[in-house]
């Protein structure tokens, strides 16, 4: 092992610390949730492993213990994971040179992983792409542990888990404010935040979540040169 891949491992691992908190707490929130509402413990453990979403997998269990309905679910999935286009629109250059890596790097761009790889300059001596995908692979490990400790909790802790929903929300706050910080995070927070207030007041929510992610998008393509000189 060369000396760039024990610095990348080392500063991945440093830098997704806070990460590794949080998740390991919302996937065992997760866990609980979804062994609460009667799912057997293999169901979210694969789609942890799977589909690697946190907002999806937590808005996915409430569905998959109702009546069957692949069309709303179909539907919930684009509207809650269309945000990755903006991920991927503003992590074209740091992937552009990753190989065999990029698929990879591309289903594990979670909202942690991408506040972390663009609030986090590059370690000296370390290599880009195995820092980019010791990062990756640190979140999505995290995340699966939490699930499976929370699956095997189900079974034994006997109190009410009425709320833990909410632990996803309160990371996404905490990510907001860490993405503020910087003045490029910022350019993006208030166009987010904007561009949601404005979709909530004309359309309502139930139509706000996809209007908003279209002006995001839109506002983001349009002012890529303004951020990337940000």
């Amino acid at each position: 092992m060369t000396n760039a891949i024990k610095k990348s491992i080392s500063a991945a691992f440093r830098v997704t610390l806070p990460v590794m908190a949080g998740y390991v707490f919302l996937g065992l929130a997760f866990g609980l949730l979804a062994k609460t509402c009667g799912l057997s413990g293999w169901v979210p453990v694969l789609m942890s492993v799977v589909i690697y979403s946190g907002a999806l997998e937590f808005a996915a269990v409430p569905l998959l213990c109702a009546a069957f309905n692949p069309v709303g679910f179909f539907l919930l999935g684009v509207t809650l994971s269309a945000r990755h286009l903006f991920y991927g629109i503003s992590m074209l250059k740091k992937y552009e040179n990753t190989g065999v890596l990029k698929p990879f790097l591309i289903f594990g761009l979670t909202d942690e992983t991408f506040s972390v790889l663009v609030s986090t300059e590059m370690p000296d001596g370390a290599s880009p792409r195995a820092f980019y995908g010791f990062v990756t692979l640190f979140d999505y490990l995290y995340w699966n542990a939490g699930t499976l400790l929370g699956v095997v909790a189900g079974d034994i802790l006997p109190f009410s888990f009425a709320g833990i929903d909410f632990s996803l929300t309160a990371l996404f706050i905490v990510l907001l404010l860490e993405q503020m910080k910087t003045k490029t995070g910022r350019i993006s927070s208030i166009t987010g935040l904007c561009a949601a207030g404005l979709a909530l007041a004309m359309f309502g929510k139930d139509l706000f979540v996809p209007i908003s992610l279209g002006i995001i998008l839109l506002g983001l393509v349009a002012g890529r040169r303004v951020i990337d000189r940000a």
